[in-house]
């Protein structure tokens, strides 16, 4: 049976691996299989390497290797939602006030939400893409600081 190693979801990060800087490839499809390297290109080929090498292994102890999964695209945008008789009054009314529809007022609060956990989540977790492009030189320090609070507000301080 014949793989395409490439058509696996692998995911590449740096991390800190016994105190230093590394990226750190993993395969969704395979989570046993981690793969750390000094580049990002390193990591990813090395678990390129790994998924041929585990289907080889897999092929000769006659057992089925993973497939690779793609990205559902079945989704309706309908989804039903049960919530006590409190919240749905006070979203209704919170919908009232901005005189939107409670789905509206529920799909903002949704985006908003998803958008935050998004950055929050950018913030903490130091992915990285693959490719990379050239950085534009810029001349000088920047003139605005943004400050990460405890109470979840940005606050920014002019030089």
């Amino acid at each position: 049976m014949s793989i395409d190693p490439y058509a696996y979801n692998i995911t590449v990060r740096r991390a800190m691996f016994e105190g230093e800087v590394c990226f750190e490839a993993r395969v969704k499809e395979l989570p046993d299989l981690i793969e750390y390297a000094d580049s990002p290109e390193e990591a990813y080929a090395l678990a390129v390497d790994g998924i041929e090498t585990t289907a080889k292994m897999l092929s000769e102890k006659e057992r089925v290797m993973p497939v690779p999964t793609s990205p559902a695209n079945d989704f309706s945008g309908r989804v039903t939602l049960r919530v006590a008789r409190t919240l749905h009054r006070s979203l209704a009314e919170a919908a009232d006030e901005e005189g939107v529809s409670l789905n509206q007022h529920l799909v903002n609060i949704l985006s908003y939400y998803s958008g935050f956990a998004a950055g929050h989540q950018a913030d903490r977790v130091p992915w990285t893409n693959l490719t990379t492009t050239p950085k534009a030189a810029h001349s000088g320090s920047p003139h605005l600081r943004v400050v990460y609070s405890s109470n979840l507000r940005l606050t920014s301080n002019w030089r």
